[in-house]
């Protein structure tokens, strides 16, 4: 059924296709939305790339049809601007408030309208209050893969098998072709990268899906060995795989405070630059979630994100044990570590260079495809966040960039995966992040 979607700005902002994601469908945006989009016209990044592009939409439909009575897109969608109807605010909510000004619209539809009218936005205290005025609304799904956090793709799978089949563990140190066997018993073909640990007993089998065959690790001495850090647990042995192989251009690693993200991940990135493999180390977040601009901060651009590296610079003094950071303030002065804000990557391309993206999960998937997509060649990187940490207004443990990239790029071959599921920094550290 032909349903009626009232667009917020919200949602513009958030993906500019969103204006043309409704097919068969009638999209309304309401006069006000536009007014509060021309406010982020001029922001740079990916917020202020979302209000240009839709501007620039809508004035290209202009040529189409008038935009008040609606203009029909090749899908079968409609787009038109309201307005009016923005003069019935209920009572006790601010009748100046642009959001209240849109419930007011989508009050006075549902009343008029013979068809469902929705109101698709990010904000969820916006969803909250339509709810309690019987209003129906939703959040804008079209990133949204999975439904569930128990569904989310932790990049392994573990199993304990019985005396029965235990000749597979036999066989696959053996260098035998089990793989057949051992997805048998998952149930489905392991994913591109997907790491499998299967028990029984004192016994265990450890092992990566690459190409069409699980094969085995690399020991924990090789890998202490190839890059000077001991993995702690399973996961961590499996995260140091993913960041030491050259065929894995994209790596992708979750977990809870402590867990090992940060330090695996630089430790990871100077063994390459030891070893020549990179020129660089390119270190980024997203500043947005603090509710600040950098430019308060004193000094250039460096200096200004400082403040938001910090556990960056936590693992580096343990790592390399350098107290001072003497070895890590020659390394940005040389060029070999640089610090850049996440909205400044346009435009640019990244060779030779391991790039890392800290707090992943407060970025957009559109936020990370604009970083993504400036990897050159001879290059790696690495998202790191934790789903259960997100300061972002409109995102969630299930809509963040983070974790849609983990779902998206889990049949890529060149991209892994893993969640880290028990924290390492120290027991108490570990203990409070279950039970406080």
């Amino acid at each position: 059924m032909r349903k009626i979607f009232i667009v917020d700005t919200s949602v513009l902002l958030y993906d500019k296709s969103s204006i043309q994601s409704f097919p068969e469908n009638d999209v309304v945006i309401p006069l006000v939305a536009l007014d509060e989009l021309d406010r982020f016209k001029e922001k740079k990044g990916i917020t202020g790339e979302s209000a240009r592009y839709v501007n620039r939409f809508l004035d290209d439909l202009r040529k189409n049809g008038n935009l008040h009575e609606g203009v029909e897109l090749e899908n079968g969608q409609t787009i038109r601007v309201a307005l009016e109807g923005f003069d019935e605010v209920p009572l006790g909510l601010n009748g100046d408030d642009a959001d209240n000004k849109m419930i007011s619209l989508a009050l006075k539809m549902t009343r008029e309208e013979n068809v469902p009218v929705v109101m698709v936005t990010k904000d969820i205290n916006f969803r909250v209050k339509c709810d309690a005025l019987g209003i129906k609304s939703e959040d804008y799904y079209k990133d949204k893969i999975i439904d569930k956090e128990e569904k989310s793709y932790k990049g392994f799978v573990s199993l304990d098998i019985n005396d029965d089949i235990k000749y597979l563990i036999d066989l696959f140190y053996k260098n035998e072709d089990v793989t057949e066997d051992i997805e048998d018993l998952v149930g489905r073909k392991l994913h591109a990268n997907e790491f499998i640990n299967i028990k029984c007993g004192s016994q265990s089998l450890l092992g990566c899906k690459i190409g069409n065959i699980i094969k085995n690790l690399k020991s924990t001495d090789k890998l202490e060995e190839f890059i000077g850090v001991k993995p702690r647990n399973r996961e961590q042995l499996f995260a140091l795989n993913l960041l030491c192989r050259d065929d894995v251009p994209l790596v992708s690693l979750t977990g809870l405070a402590g867990s090992g993200k940060t330090f695996l991940t630089l430790m990871a990135g100077l063994d390459g630059i030891n070893k020549k493999k990179y020129k660089r180390i390119v270190i980024t977040r997203n500043i947005q979630p603090v509710g600040r601009d950098i430019g308060f901060l004193p000094g250039d651009a460096d200096d200004k994100m400082l403040p938001w590296i910090a556990p960056i610079m936590d693992n580096f003094r343990q790592g390399t044990g350098d107290q001072d950071l003497t070895y890590f303030d020659v390394m940005r002065r040389s060029g070999q570590i640089e610090i850049a804000p996440l909205a400044f990557m346009r435009g640019r391309t990244f060779s030779d260079t391991f790039l890392i993206i800290d707090e992943s999960q407060n970025s957009t998937i559109h936020e990370l495809k604009t970083v993504i997509t400036r990897i050159g060649e001879n290059s790696k990187i690495v998202l790191l966040g934790d789903t259960d940490q997100i300061d972002t207004p409109y995102i969630d443990s299930l809509s963040n960039g983070l974790t849609i990239v983990g779902e998206k790029f889990k049949e890529q071959e060149m991209a892994g995966h893993i969640q880290l599921q028990r924290g390492e920094r120290s027991s108490l550290s570990y203990l409070a992040s279950l039970i406080l």
